[in-house]
């Protein structure tokens, strides 16, 4: 596994924590980059990553709800809104990121994190998100 992969994995796993507690998920990262709870501290990507999808929350989920075709938020699993959050931020804003790496990542986090049904519907909504990528940002 890539740095990288590792660093959007740990990304994952805090925008779940954050969501799961109701706290600010930058708040987390900057406080888990301070007082580390692992062995290894957290890569910058991680940090960038999260960070990112704060700021453009609103703009991520309503670009989520939208191409999601009947499907609320809320009504997705917890893993998978952490997923497309990361998948959906480095598309739109990651300009280091390119959309298929964002997408074959997300795909590849979802296969081990979440349902078996998940990386078809991740891979769907984040390719559409790509489609109309121009309109969005």
């Amino acid at each position: 596994m890539s740095a990288r992969t590792k660093a959007r994995k740990r990304a994952i796993d805090l925008l779940f924590e954050a969501e799961s507690r109701d706290i600010n998920a930058g708040e987390l990262a900057q406080e888990r980059a301070e007082r580390p709870v692992t062995p290894a501290p957290l890569n910058p990507y991680t940090i960038t990553a999260v960070r990112g999808v704060v700021a453009h929350w609103s703009d991520i989920n309503d670009a989520l709800t939208t191409y999601s075709q009947g499907w609320s938020l809320e009504r997705m699993p917890d893993v998978d809104r952490a997923i497309l959050r990361l998948g959906a931020w480095e598309i739109l804003y990651g300009e280091d990121v390119p959309d298929e790496v964002a997408v074959s990542e997300a795909v590849g986090l979802a296969t081990e994190l979440s349902t078996d049904e998940s990386p078809r519907f991740i891979n769907g909504l984040l390719a559409r998100i790509v489609e109309v990528k121009p309109t969005l940002v």
